[in-house]
């Protein structure tokens, strides 16, 4: 399998994490409001240069699973959030994606147009058959950015997740490689 990063759309970089992101990311996973649908944080500085060190290692592995990535605005480089594919079962094809933008950046579209190129990367580089995601069903923007990339809600799942001492129930939203294909071609 042959990746190439990093990924560009007309108005975003997505990239490697480099050590000075530590800044860019601990100001959205420290934000309570961003996180409040998420498993983790608000996060310490620990918390959040722990996680960096993680992913930056994973990007030197082999086989490579998890592409967590930097979201840059491409005209002047400022770093406006994170996003990531994961290869979740390789033996049916399938992956997940997931975003987090800094909270002055939300409603402009961002989140839009890197889950696109999220979706063209699982299925060109990837080759993916089936890409997911899940939110909270009280998270409106995080599912309306779901849906205005083609997914469609596959299922509510109850009490399906143990985040911050609560169960919390997700919708779960999924795209067919065949069905993305199809939007790329009434797109042209």
């Amino acid at each position: 399998m042959s990746i190439h990063l990093p990924l560009e759309t007309p108005r975003l970089i997505l990239r490697d994490f480099v050590e000075s992101d530590w800044q860019g990311i601990h100001s959205y996973a420290s934000d309570p409001e961003v996180v409040r649908y998420l498993p983790f944080g608000p996060n310490t500085e620990d918390d959040t240069k722990n996680y960096l060190q993680t992913e930056i290692k994973a990007h030197r592995k082999r086989n490579r699973q998890n592409f967590a990535l930097a979201i840059a605005l491409k005209e002047d480089k400022q770093f406006i959030g994170t996003c990531r594919i994961s290869i979740t079962d390789p033996n049916k094809s399938e992956g997940s994606i997931g975003f987090s933008l800094i909270q002055k950046f939300w409603g402009q579209g961002y989140a839009t147009e890197a889950s696109q190129k999220l979706l063209e990367f699982g299925f060109q580089q990837l080759k993916m058959h089936r890409i997911f995601a899940t939110c909270d069903p009280r998270n409106n923007l995080s599912a309306r950015v779901l849906v205005k990339i083609g997914m469609r809600q596959e299922g509510y799942l109850q009490e399906y997740e143990l985040i911050k001492g609560e169960w919390r129930d997700r919708l779960l939203y999924a795209i067919l490689e065949k069905d993305w294909i199809q939007m790329q071609i009434r797109n042209v």
